[in-house]
């Protein structure tokens, strides 16, 4: 594999820890274990027995803990941070090509801010969830959320250039919806006028405009 068709491998993977934290390390350590995947020398450990049950027993909370109302969000608070430090992780274990301080600056922007940029907006959409179903909806975020982490992670593997195309369809109407509604939200209480407010010339004033 290349080091540009590497470096966009690791965007994806990256992205999709913006989603769930280790189920792209999971996907990506039975990748290499199966033979689909090589990591790099430093990263061989990912596809090691050990680590994988570690990933699997990991992933298996990280899954269940989105799905319990009060956790979740303590888990958004704990993510966030844990987002940036697996995409960083994430892209420098499947990048080549680049020497290792190279390879770790690059990880470090490029995966790290993709990972950042998708868990703040999964937590926008979460609380969007919280605001308009009290909770509700939550299930439903989370398992749009555990899905995309998937299907995400499989895509990056197995068609790179796809990924990344998803990765930057998602990113651009994600932004703008976010956009939209913060614009929204603005605008609505900047037109709201309250009792008294009346837009109305003022005494003494013609409607021309002109003082009596």
């Amino acid at each position: 594999m290349g080091t540009v068709l590497s470096v966009i491998l690791g965007i994806g993977l990256a992205a999709a820890c913006g989603f769930r934290v280790f189920v792209p390390f999971l996907i990506v350590g039975i990748a290499a274990r199966t033979g689909h995947l090589a990591l790099g020398p430093s990263f061989a450990w990912l596809s090691s027995t050990p680590a994988l049950v570690v990933l699997a027993l990991a992933t298996l909370l990280e899954i269940g803990g989105y799905y319990i109302p009060w956790l979740d969000h303590l888990l958004d608070v704990i993510a966030t941070p844990a987002a940036v430090v697996a995409g960083a992780v994430m892209t420098a274990s499947v990048v080549t090509g680049l020497d290792p301080m190279t390879r770790w600056i690059l990880a470090l922007i490029a995966g790290g801010g993709i990972a950042a940029t998708v868990q703040a907006l999964t937590v926008g959409a979460r609380k969007v969830s919280l605001l308009t179903t009290g909770g509700v909806g939550n299930p439903v975020v989370a398992t749009g959320e555990l899905l995309g982490s998937i299907v995400l992670s499989v895509v990056a593997i197995a068609l790179p250039l796809l990924a990344f195309a998803m990765v930057a369809w998602a990113m651009y109407f994600g932004v703008r919806f976010v956009l939209r509604r913060t614009a929204g939200s603005i605008s609505g209480s900047g037109s709201s006028v309250g009792p008294g407010s009346s837009a109305g010339p003022g005494p003494g004033v013609s409607p021309g405009g002109l003082y009596k």
